[in-house]
């Protein structure tokens, strides 16, 4: 495995480093990521088109940077458009992949097992529904960690300290993902498992739900997202 990071000092084991293309000493390779700022690519791209063996393909992980504008500096390549999210740093990711027409079985299975590691591969066809994907599921841990923040913040008004709030807060999200993962009961359902009626857990829901304001505030929010993910591609 090769990487080529000119800020990089050192590299796990197994791994070659190298600090540009003219390191490369002329070497092939079955996969290249281009995992650089979009802004970048016009730069970066054209100098690996050399790099990548007849049979090889193109990854890229470059947010906003569309299928079209990567075969202008790949040239008529495989190209991968991969979408990761933040939970991937530990294996927990939710990653939309997009080919191009030029993608084998054998570049989806390869850049699949790739991904696996990271997390969740989802495919999808068309470059408007990894757009989507993005608004959804890219930009989905921020929305998380929002809502975990104001969480743990109204448990401090209640009277808990920080260590305390954050930790139960956490730790009931944490679980419920788990419990929700491992059911095959729809979340609505297991809602309303925990909803006694009149209970403290339905008092506090019908102030969430007051006159559909959460279903307004996550259409907006998820929308908001989509037009933006558009407006960059």
């Amino acid at each position: 495995f090769s990487v080529v990071d000119p800020a990089a000092t050192a590299a796990p084991d197994g791994v070659a480093l190298f600090k540009g293309p003219g390191d490369l000493s002329g070497g092939l390779f079955d996969l290249i990521i281009l995992a650089v700022k979009p802004q970048m690519i016009k730069e970066v791209a054209p100098q690996y088109r050399g790099s990548l063996a007849a049979d090889g393909m193109f990854a890229s992980i470059a947010a906003g940077t569309s299928i079209e504008q990567l075969r202008d500096v790949c040239g008529p390549s495989p190209i991968v458009r991969v979408m990761p999210n933040l939970p991937a740093q530990i294996g927990r990711g939710v990653i939309g992949l997009y080919a191009n027409a030029a993608v084998e079985p054998a570049h989806r299975t390869s850049i699949q097992r790739l991904m696996e590691e990271l997390g969740v591969p989802i495919w999808v066809e068309t470059e408007d529904e990894l757009d989507r994907f993005t608004a959804i599921a890219g930009s989905g841990p921020g929305y998380v960690f929002e809502i975990a923040r104001e969480y743990i913040a109204a448990a401090k008004r209640l009277g808990f300290d920080d260590e305390s709030a954050r930790k139960m807060v956490l730790s009931v999200i944490g679980g419920s993902v788990e419990l929700a993962m491992a059911s095959d009961e729809d979340v609505e359902d297991l809602r309303n498992a925990v909803t006694s009626k009149n209970g403290t857990t339905e008092a506090g829901l019908n102030e969430l739900r007051r006159a559909g304001a959460l279903r307004a505030l996550f259409s907006a929010m998820t929308e908001a997202a989509y037009a933006r993910a558009v407006e960059l591609r």
